[in-house]
């Protein structure tokens, strides 16, 4: 039996500073793909109290159970994506959880100590970014959204089976 309080981790986030350099070195170097990149997603949010909107370019691969996200932040709204002098933070950043229910988990982590350092979304996700004190450099993600979890189950499947061809499926936001 596991202890662990929100179930398996479903991804890793990294931020990257060039994002199609990212995806290929994740080809190259670990064999991971095939990619699907997201550009210009947007999430409306509040960053330690202060609101704004955080544009970036995602992709997304998996390894084994587990969903690898690349993010490159394409804009300079504070957010948890950038340091306090306001410049991007590089390499690993989170773990998350996809979760039925946002709110519930928000409240059971904050009873247990964590803090929210970014509460966003867009159309189709909810996302909170949480922070613990005594756990400093990580941030705890979790997110609300059935595509999303849709996504990372496909997502794996099609992973396991992955010949090397047609590594990277673009979706642009933009318009």
């Amino acid at each position: 039996m596991t202890k662990a309080k929100y179930g398996a981790i479903d991804q890793i986030g990294y931020l990257v500073d060039d994002l199609d350099a990212s995806i290929q070195r994740w080809i190259d170097l670990m064999g991971v793909g095939p990619w699907t990149v997201f550009r210009n997603v947007s999430l409306n949010g509040q960053y330690h109290g202060q609101q704004g909107i955080v544009t970036m370019d995602v992709a997304l691969a998996y390894q084994g159970d587990v969903q690898i996200e690349l993010i490159k932040i394409t804009n300079e709204t504070p957010s948890p994506y950038r340091d306090a002098r306001g410049a991007p933070i590089l390499g690993v950043h989170h773990i998350a959880w996809v979760v039925p229910d946002l709110d519930s988990v928000v409240a059971r982590a904050t009873a247990d100590g964590l803090k929210v350092a970014f509460a966003a979304s867009n159309p189709g996700t909810k996302v909170a970014y949480m922070e613990a004190d005594n756990e400093p450099g990580v941030l705890f993600e979790f997110i609300e959204s059935p595509a999303t979890r849709a996504m990372i189950d496909e997502g794996i499947v099609i992973a396991k089976t992955w010949d090397g061809s047609n590594p990277v499926h673009i979706i642009d936001f933009a318009g």
